[in-house]
């Protein structure tokens, strides 16, 4: 699986509350978080995201809380992926669960600028930058942990898992 998308960039320890405020928990609806993801970094960052785009992160990206809707909102937004130097290990946790694409690579982060066009093969994991014509190799997705995002989480990974042991 390909990704290709424009970048947008955040700072070191990018924490939960920050992705989702915690004013927004009283809904599930992945539509209506998304409207509000990262709203009080940039009041004005869900109306500027196109399909596709990505985040580009320093360290300990989705630490604080366990909230689960830190990635619903990323992914429903319509992000693509996200790519840190390393990212909270519930919030790499959570991404994989609901099927958010993650990649960690300091080389990348260190180099991308925001508005930089990249192309991730999600199966290798290396990240072309194709604005400064560079490459990074990220730290490659285990295999089953690729499975669950291909299924769209680990709901439906499961959900799929069984109906193959029953027919």
């Amino acid at each position: 699986m390909n990704i290709n998308g424009k970048v947008w960039t955040f700072g070191d320890d990018i924490d939960t509350d920050l992705i989702i405020p915690a004013r927004y928990l009283n809904t599930s609806d992945p539509a209506e978080l998304a409207q509000h993801c990262m709203e009080d970094a940039d009041a004005t960052f869900a109306g500027k995201i196109s399909k596709n785009d990505i985040i580009v992160a320093g360290k300990n990206f989705g630490c604080g809380s366990s909230r689960e809707h830190a990635p619903v909102a990323i992914k429903a937004l319509g992000i693509s992926c996200v790519v840190t130097k390393t990212f909270a290990r519930i919030f790499y946790r959570n991404a994989f669960n609901i099927g958010l694409p993650i990649f960690e690579c300091v080389a990348a982060v260190e180099k991308i600028q925001p508005g930089d066009r990249l192309e991730i093969d999600a199966t290798s994991g290396l990240i072309k930058n194709l604005t400064q014509n560079e490459s990074y190799q990220a730290t490659p997705v285990p295999e089953f942990m690729q499975q669950i995002i291909a299924a769209g989480g680990l709901i439906n990974y499961v959900a799929k898992k069984v109906r193959e042991k029953s027919a």
